[in-house]
């Protein structure tokens, strides 16, 4: 894509710093270079189950009109890639099919790389149509590929998962969050269950979603952006902001969604900026 053509020469951006101090970044340097390009994580930033947050459909709008290439980025592994679409439609959101990016394209791409042909599918059956280049197998396993069973996670599913990873079938994880926020409170993500089984086989699995450098600097390639002219907006502390962080991008955390201070405060990861929530984006980046 190519960059934006009208970049204003002198911007001022207020904000606070992840302690809540007063901050203003002005002009060429840092936001004006994020001007050119956005991500956008969804849960939590743009809508919390199936309700928006306040003020998101407005800065899409603005965000749009002002000229930036928007990536609407996700760790969600519940859905299929046609359901999520479905949903940002169904909440309001026009996104582009090209727009929308997930980490089970990458998670097949990284098993034609390494020739892994049969795998064993540790998700949900929606999601498993993301996946229909590979040959699903419940043994003799290429690759065990982990991404959101709910409920569905118990002892017989992680133990049949640690069986094949033994016999030495590479381990993939979709993305590996902590938690999420769901419409009833926070919610073990994929995240423990993939730690569980690295821990019982002694491997570490191949993160294909955020934070693994490898999913921002795929976005990147598609935007034909860098990551200095890049901003991603984020609920999650670890996987979006210290993700993005690592990249080279500028991340600015939204307090909407999974965000909780102590936890912030605790990981030692300094924001870009803290914001109330996305709405405020429009004009921290002069739209």
């Amino acid at each position: 894509m190519a960059d934006l053509a009208c970049v204003v020469e002198r911007v001022v951006c207020v904000g606070l710093d992840r302690r809540g101090k007063r901050i203003e970044l002005e002009g060429g340097g840092l936001f004006g270079r994020c001007l050119q390009h956005e991500m956008d994580h969804l849960d939590g930033v743009l809508y919390v189950e199936g309700d928006r947050v306040p003020g998101s459909l407005e800065a899409m709008r603005r965000l749009r009109e002002g000229g930036l290439t928007l990536r609407f980025v996700t760790n969600t592994t519940a859905h299929s890639r046609d359901r999520t679409l479905e949903k940002l439609t169904r909440v309001g959101f026009a996104v582009a099919d090209r727009e929308l990016v997930t980490p089970a394209a990458l998670a097949v791409r990284h098993c034609h790389e390494r020739g892994h042909e049969r795998v064993a599918l540790v998700m949900n059956n929606e999601v498993k149509r993301d996946f229909t280049e590979l040959q699903e197998t419940a043994y003799d396993a290429d690759a065990v590929i982990v991404g959101d069973l709910g409920p569905a996670f118990g002892y017989d599913v992680l133990n049949h998962a640690f069986r094949q990873v033994m016999d030495r079938a590479e381990l993939i994880a979709l993305q590996k969050n902590r938690y999420w926020m769901r419409a009833d409170g926070l919610s073990l993500d994929v995240g423990p269950f993939v730690a569980a089984l690295e821990f019982a086989t002694g491997t570490e699995g191949y993160v294909v979603g955020k934070p693994a450098p490898a999913f921002f600097a795929e976005v990147l390639s598609d935007l034909g952006a860098t990551a200095s002219a890049t901003a991603m907006i984020g609920d999650d502390i670890e996987s979006d902001i210290g993700g993005a962080l690592r990249a080279g991008l500028s991340a600015i955390l939204v307090r909407t969604g999974k965000y909780r201070e102590r936890q912030v405060r605790e990981s030692g990861i300094e924001p870009t900026l803290v914001v109330e929530s996305i709405a405020a984006a429009p004009s921290l980046l002069g739209c």
